[in-house]
């Protein structure tokens, strides 16, 4: 993998990368053999049909390097390598961008090589503008940038100064920025740079992934890496309510004789599915299995839109009724926007067009179907007690779902670009595929010859999967010299939160550490490195704070880490903003969120949260204090 990727530009990578998301339709991280003959068949190349198979045949063969019938984008990248010495790249490229409404642009950087194009989606960035319009349109301080034309380029220059990101990131996931932190008047070139910085690190705190952005990018404007972050941050909103623990309802969805932890292990995207074909069972029509092939009639989102509207029962919703006039049209187009004039009488007429439905444009119609589901989800939970009511009880307070300590680590594991997406910490890492993946990133060496691949048989599929756990005990006691006693692999298979969480939290400690030993020119870091670097950095700017461990309990004030941010970066802490005695519960959360966030605008890739600091949870403080150390070696460099 390293040896392909060192010969790819930055910029080269960032567009395969794009083109990859593009083949890959079903955003499933890998792209199989029909896929890529579809877009051979797209890319008109003159040969014919069965020299078209052998060169996908033989690509499978030999870029297939770990025999799962898929190719993921490690493979992929070395597909291109070799497509591109040859005539076959040029009609490869143009095939990207011949989708209706794919607008390229050339590469613009000095390092870019000569013919590189990137490429974005016209409907995405409508829909984009659109939903942001109508998001912040309340918003006092996106009043200069409001509303966007989404006909024009506004978009990309409004997101140039970081405030509509940062209020984007909030809108996803409240709290998140705390809004003292953003610059907002008076802006400079270095202000503009800290409110991106903000919003980056923000981004990853939440499970985007901004692996090769910069706040560079984002000034100027680059339409791809821009709709990319988009993308994500809106994602993270339209999802955060598709999860049983936030949505008990969702267990009406329970198909016949299935578990209540099946339904439980099921993405965003699946529950957005079953949610659909329980209201089109409910109308008596057919159910889909995808948000591009079978919705481009429109005729499912009628009965969807007929099944989830008001009906007058509740005396707080006024009755709404769905106009079937436009279903029997046959036009296409004609019958879409009909459909789509009955989802504005629900109020969500966002994100799609009648041309992106019957172009059956995956990632915006999952948009549409999203917002549907969050303004009416018309589900009732079941009075009937078929499931497993223990199950159900860790769905209610104090226990709802996924702790804050588990959404930080899967959060975490998301923003490097692992792939598949983590939605459930330990039902995702049951066949390890990821840890083995996080090992790759903190250089333990992992031999992906002794690594099972998905699809697992259902016979014996589950072994395999015990397997690659034991493997990944094995890897974390030899080669990474973690202390894992008392795991084996099927605690990992089956997702014993204790010591899954102890295994991924010292891939996270390492992970932090080996930042800090790159900028230290690989000298080994420990807590104690890191204390001693604190509080000799804290004296130096004659700070009266100090710590003497990660369990200090001054650090519930925040005050030594707003001190440490002042140390490092003057003047990016405005002390009247610092409530420094007689402080309640909620000034050391005020000042938690204020250091966090100050944190992150200085450069600091942060994922604790405030709580962990007002509790001094003694893992997640290690690592802000390192961050910040890591942001401060930088800084010296």
């Amino acid at each position: 993998m390293e040896n392909n990727i060192t010969t790819i530009s930055r910029e080269e990578l960032e567009e395969l990368r794009e083109a990859f998301g593009k083949i890959d339709i079903d955003n499933s991280g890998y792209v199989s053999d029909y896929e890529l003959q579809d877009l051979f068949k797209e890319a008109s190349l003159p040969l014919p049909g069965y020299k078209v198979r052998e060169i996908v045949e033989k690509i499978i063969v030999v870029t297939d390097s770990n025999k799962d019938g898929k190719i993921n984008f490690e493979e992929f990248v070395s597909i291109i390598q070799e497509l591109k010495s040859k005539d076959v790249s040029k009609s490869f490229r143009k095939s990207i961008n011949k989708k209706q409404g794919i607008t390229a642009i050339g590469g613009t950087s000095a390092i870019s090589s000569e013919g590189t194009q990137h490429s974005y989606s016209e409907e995405e960035k409508v829909a984009f503008v659109n939903w942001i319009n109508k998001a912040l349109q309340d918003d006092p301080d996106c009043k200069h940038l409001l509303p966007m034309n989404p006909s024009d380029a506004s978009l990309f220059k409004s997101l140039a100064d970081g405030i509509l990101l940062c209020k984007m990131i909030n809108f996803s996931q409240p709290d998140t920025i705390d809004e003292r932190a953003i610059n907002k008047k008076k802006l400079t070139p270095f202000t503009v740079s800290e409110n991106l910085n903000l919003a980056l690190n923000s981004a990853s705190a939440i499970g985007c992934t901004v692996v090769n952005i910069g706040s560079q990018d984002l000034q100027e404007g680059k339409p791809h890496l821009v709709l990319g972050l988009l993308w994500q941050i809106i994602k993270v909103g339209l999802f955060a309510d598709i999860e049983i623990s936030r949505n008990e309802a969702l267990i009406a969805l329970l198909n016949e004789g299935e578990e209540l932890d099946q339904l439980m292990k099921l993405s965003p995207e699946d529950l957005l599915l079953r949610w659909v074909n329980y209201h089109l069972a409910n109308a008596g029509w057919q159910k889909i299995t995808n948000f591009s092939q079978d919705i481009k009639d429109s005729r499912a989102y009628y009965h969807l839109l007929n099944e989830i509207a008001p009906k007058g029962d509740d005396p707080e919703q006024l009755p709404i009724k769905i106009d079937f006039t436009g279903f029997h049209d046959k036009n296409d187009l004609r019958r879409a926007e009909y459909m789509l004039q009955q989802a504005d009488k629900l109020g969500c007429r966002q994100f799609v067009t009648p041309a992106d439905v019957v172009a059956g444009n995956p990632k915006l119609n999952l948009a549409f179907v999203a917002n549907l589901f969050n303004t009416y989800p018309a589900l009732h939970k079941p009075d009937n007690s078929s499931y497993d009511l223990n199950l159900l009880e860790d769905l209610t307070p104090p226990n709802v779902g996924e702790s804050k300590e588990e959404r930080t680590f899967r959060n975490w594991m998301n923003s490097l670009g692992v792939s598949p997406y983590v939605n459930h910490l330990y039902s995702d890492l049951s066949d390890a595929l990821i840890i083995f993946q996080l090992y790759d990133m903190t250089r333990v060496p992992v031999n992906w010859s002794h690594v099972n691949k998905p699809p697992y048989s259902l016979l014996g599929g589950n072994m395999k999967k015990i397997e690659n756990c034991n493997y990944a005990v094995e890897l974390g006691k030899t080669k990474a010299k973690f202390s894992l006693v008392g795991i084996a692999g099927h605690d990992l298979n089956e997702g014993n939160p204790t010591l899954t969480l102890a295994l991924v939290w010292q891939l996270m400690r390492r992970y932090t550490l080996n930042v800090l030993s790159d900028l230290g020119e690989g000298e080994k870091v420990n807590d104690e490195i890191i204390i001693k670097w604190v509080n000799q950095t804290l004296a130096k700017a004659n700070k009266k704070t100090s710590i003497i461990s990660f369990k200090d309990r001054s650090i519930s004030t925040s005050l030594p880490v707003l001190d440490l941010i002042d140390a490092i970066a003057p003047k990016a802490v405005r002390p009247e903003m610092v409530k420094r005695e007689d402080l309640s519960y909620q000034d050391k959360l005020n000042n938690a969120k204020y250091a966090i966030s100050v944190a992150r605008k200085i450069g600091a890739r942060i994922y604790a949260l405030p709580d962990d600091l007002v509790e001094v949870k003694p893992k997640m403080v290690m690592t802000v204090f390192a961050c910040l150390m890591g942001r401060g070696l930088n800084r010296i460099k």
